[in-house]
């Protein structure tokens, strides 16, 4: 199923930020996809539902815009506090 967003929506992704624009659904044994025209590039990617954020917005209380890294764990993780000696 191809549905198309009418407002587009501004999201965050790993190549910058932009607008989705559609919302594909495979399967429920499949990730969503979300079809996003870049605002720098204007380029047009397809990126799975965990490599989108929504954009910061005040008035709804996102005030960060922060993108995770790519190997950033669960939501809500912390990264380790030792380093490779083991040390605190």
């Amino acid at each position: 199923m191809i549905l198309q967003l009418n407002p587009s929506l501004p999201v965050e992704t790993k190549a910058g930020k932009g607008q989705a624009v559609a919302l594909i659904d495979y399967s429920p044994e499949h990730d969503l996809y979300w079809v996003v025209f870049l605002d720098q590039s204007r380029e047009c990617w397809t990126f799975s539902n965990k490599e989108i954020l929504a954009q910061s917005n005040f008035t709804l209380g996102r005030q960060s815009s922060y993108y995770p890294p790519l190997d950033h764990a669960a939501p809500g993780a912390r990264p380790s506090s030792t380093d490779s000696s083991g040390a605190v």
